[in-house]
């Protein structure tokens, strides 16, 4: 099990940017949330097996979104026990 907080940087809010890694979040297991931060970024934490955080981060990467980001800042951090399923906040 790990944890990472990704921090991206960009034209990241008012154009569905958590929605659209909500939905890419169907398709890996992971848990965790994506939130607007008062700076104009968008922090996503993933928490789950490795490969799966790995691949989802990849994955934001290479979709769609991937014009809107200039800047991507990832850090692993402590998992949080309980987080189910994959919020936006």
């Amino acid at each position: 099990m790990m944890a990472k907080k990704i921090a991206y940087r960009g034209k990241v809010q008012g154009v569905g940017f958590r929605y659209s890694v909500r939905q890419i979040a169907e398709g890996f297991t992971v848990s965790g949330h994506a939130a607007n931060l008062p700076d104009g970024r968008v922090e996503v934490f993933l928490q789950g097996d490795r490969d799966e955080v790995e691949a989802m981060e990849k994955e934001i990467g290479e979709s769609h979104l991937a014009s809107f980001i200039r800047e991507v800042v990832g850090e692993e951090v402590n998992a949080i026990a309980g987080t189910k399923g994959f919020q936006i906040q």
